[in-house]
């Protein structure tokens, strides 16, 4: 058993995991056939504290490759096969938490003007991976992202920096969005698909960020008295903003985090965005995790007797792949649920603040450590 101060592993059974018997998980198939051709190209994914790895993972995914899966039984019946679900036990019987994100749809223009002035901007060339062995004892050992200049390292401008102009003249610009709050929301979402003015698409996903801290702005809005606890969401926020116009930069760079792009395929816009997993991401079915904990491709089954909206009123429960990360999802049972692209997935998502239970399914082979 792996036993931390903050959580541990608890082995279950699939019939003590409610709402299993009724999840049809076929539709990971797929994309754990593209986890393993990525993982085939040499480049396996970092192992995280929990200490699974790439290698424990391959061993699921060259059987899930030849298994023969028509139906939800079978589906299920793989997984029942192949791996031991451990329940993440948090301590002080804390529950788990999950929230929700989507690919937005932002309107731009390739040229800057008046009315479409805000920057999507590539990343900088003295923005530099840091890790232990270059961080200065100055910097928060958080950061992953640092300023390079004449041969020193230090924090890189934050969000109010980079809006005042740190960055113009560079030609770092792959687009110009008409509204700030609009793109900023696509920072918080880490992807998007750009609609030009003459009506080309273009896809853009998460490169770098600038390395501060994530800080959510609904919490700032919440602690100062300006939106409700209850009723707090990506939809009332937007709205106090619009209500609200002179203290929108106030507000947005309370977030420091600044988040740069690159270009990606716009092709087959039926799939979801690459994310840190270098694979399409699969609405309904893809989660965010910390992956200073988790390692990417792993199976989580989610349940969350609060969570209704996403699935027809019924409580959620679902098999996902861990595929991505972000800013805020920190902790050993905290995730991110993917619910696809476009307006609807940014209704669904903008109300996910639930409390919810996390299963890891580890392949029987790795297993036998975690007892």
């Amino acid at each position: 058993m792996i036993t931390t101060r903050d959580f541990h592993l608890q082995k279950v059974s699939f019939d003590k995991l409610e709402g299993w018997g009724q999840d049809d998980p076929s539709a990971l198939f797929a994309a754990m056939d593209d986890i393993l051709a990525h993982l085939n190209k040499g480049k396996p994914y970092r192992s995280a504290s929990l200490g699974l790895s790439a290698e424990d993972l391959t061993v699921l995914l060259e059987k899930a490759k030849t298994a023969k899966i028509d139906t939800a039984d079978q589906a299920r019946a793989f997984f029942e096969e192949n791996c031991v679900p451990f329940r993440i036990v948090l301590a002080d019987e804390k529950r788990g938490f999950v929230t929700a994100f989507y690919e937005p749809e932002l309107e731009v223009s390739a040229v800057r003007d008046e009315v479409w002035k805000y920057p999507i901007y590539n990343r900088p060339g003295d923005l530099v991976d840091i890790d232990n062995s270059n961080r200065p004892s100055t910097i928060d050992p958080y950061y992953a992202f640092a300023l390079e200049r004449d041969g020193q390292i230090s924090e890189y401008p934050d969000r109010r920096q980079i809006d005042q102009g740190y960055l113009e003249g560079r030609g770092l610009e792959i687009a110009f969005a008409k509204s700030k709050v609009d793109l900023f929301f696509v920072h918080v979402q880490g992807a998007a698909r750009l609609k030009f003015t003459d009506g080309s698409l273009k896809r853009v996903t998460y490169a770098a960020k600038a390395g501060h801290h994530f800080s959510p702005i609904g919490r700032l809005l919440l602690d100062r008295g300006d939106l409700d606890p209850a009723t707090v969401s990506m939809q009332t926020i937007r709205q106090w903003l619009a209500d609200h116009p002179d203290q929108v930069d106030e507000v947005l760079w309370h977030n420091r985090s600044y988040i740069f792009f690159r270009e990606a395929d716009v092709d087959g816009l039926e799939l979801g965005p690459i994310a840190a997993a270098k694979v399409p991401l699969v609405a309904g079915r893809s989660l965010a995790v910390d992956r200073l904990i988790h390692t990417f491709g792993f199976p989580f089954f989610i349940q969350s007797q609060s969570l209704t909206h996403l699935d027809g009123g019924k409580p959620f429960a679902r098999l996902m792949l861990a595929l991505d990360t972000g800013s805020a999802i920190v902790g050993p049972a905290r995730g991110d649920i993917f619910t696809g692209s476009g307006d609807e997935a940014g209704e669904l998502a903008g109300t996910v603040r639930n409390h919810a239970d996390f299963t890891i399914l580890i392949p029987k082979e790795a297993a036998e450590r975690y007892l």
